[in-house]
């Protein structure tokens, strides 16, 4: 156990302090108060699709953030576009359940509405679906990017180590899981 609190506390440590970045860029903490007004705009790049063997694909992806005018307060477009509108046109909405919080939900618009959370910079959704582990983020960046990555592997264990004494210290399971696909964009604001 003291090893996965080593873990946990060297994470939570090496968040850096929020503080006023030159040239008029947002704090961490900035970006999180004004989020997402501070992310509306079109945005496209390309994604570039890896596996253990190393890239395997590109396409280029967009996505579409800006406030939706009506009376569903607090409601902003979450569009995804992978090549083009014709060909995979995903018009998602970000909808905020305790934004005060950092939790949003993203409405697929079929019946998909899934929890996200805002930590810092970042947007995380983490699910599962047809048997597979999920991690999709996205990054707001201080020069203005926003970097999109999605993590997918099987959602059952590939081994389990650990669940031992050594000494007298009791060692903790420890469940591993497969990685088969990792995808990354960095996109620019139009």
């Amino acid at each position: 156990m003291r090893y996965l609190l080593i873990v946990f506390l060297y994470s939570f440590f090496q968040v850096s302090p929020s503080f006023s970045q030159p040239n008029g860029e947002h704090s961490t903490l900035e970006l999180i108060s004004v989020f997402p007004e501070s992310w509306s705009g079109d945005w496209s790049g390309t994604l570039e699709i890896f596996n253990g063997k190393g890239k395997v694909q590109s396409v280029e992806m967009a996505l579409e953030i800006h406030k939706i005018d009506t009376s569903k307060e607090g409601r902003y477009t979450f569009g995804l576009v992978y090549g083009s509108k014709e060909q995979d046109w995903r018009p998602y909405e970000l909808v905020p359940v305790a934004s005060e919080k950092g939790i949003w939900k993203v409405d697929e618009k079929n019946s998909i509405v899934m929890e996200s959370y805002l930590y810092g910079p970042k947007l995380l959704c983490w699910f599962v679906v047809q048997g597979s582990r999920v991690l999709c983020t996205y990054e707001k960046t201080a020069d203005n990017t926003i970097v999109f990555e999605v993590i997918s592997g099987m959602e059952t264990a590939v081994s389990t180590t650990g669940n031992t004494k050594q000494a007298e210290e009791e060692i903790p399971e420890v469940k591993t899981f497969s990685c088969s696909v990792f995808q990354r964009a960095i996109l620019y604001k139009k």
